[in-house]
């Protein structure tokens, strides 16, 4: 939790791999073992509204690559997430023409169903209407058991409420 600007995206993007820390240094476990720098993307998955999706792509399209990728959950199929993003009349329409709230919802999606022990979610809630809000409430209410989830916010009670253990950023800051 924190301000904007506190360094909650910053964080999750050096847990992420996606930047190196300026200072210290991160360690990746899995089951005690070291888990190489290079293979940490097959442990962690991200929702976050500056990573970019393929705008050129339908969304079958963009399923289909991300998941080339990323071990899909068991018993979910493509054609299954296309129903559960609750759309209508997009299956021919590119990404680029999608609202910005069909566009979080997409990679609130592709986050929550690969197959990662890991789940990082940055301002989860950011460009979803009341009906969004909720479609996320129950997504992490159905997909984060077992697995371990960061969520970055500033709005506590929407996007945090839920959460066993909230840690404030400006408390661990010189």
């Amino acid at each position: 939790m924190g301000r904007n600007g506190s360094g909650k995206s910053t964080l999750l993007q050096v847990i992420a791999g996606s930047i190196h820390p300026t200072e210290g240094k991160i360690r990746y476990t899995s089951g005690g073992q070291p888990v190489n720098d290079q293979q940490i993307f097959r442990y962690i998955s991200c929702s976050a509204p500056y990573l970019e999706l393929i705008e050129e792509f339908r969304l079958q399209e963009m399923l289909q690559f991300h998941f080339r990728f990323k071990a899909l959950l068991k018993g979910y199929t493509l054609t299954k997430i296309s129903g559960m993003l609750n759309f209508s009349n997009t299956d021919n329409k590119p990404i680029r023409l999608f609202s910005s709230g069909m566009k979080q919802r997409v990679k609130l999606i592709l986050a929550f169903l690969s197959d990662t022990p890991v789940l990082l979610l940055d301002e989860p809630t950011t460009n979803l209407d009341q009906a969004g809000i909720d479609w996320y409430l129950n997504l992490i209410n159905e997909f984060s058991k077992n697995r371990t989830v960061i969520i970055c916010s500033n709005l506590q009670r929407i996007e945090t409420g839920f959460c066993e253990e909230k840690l404030f950023i400006e408390d661990y800051k010189r």
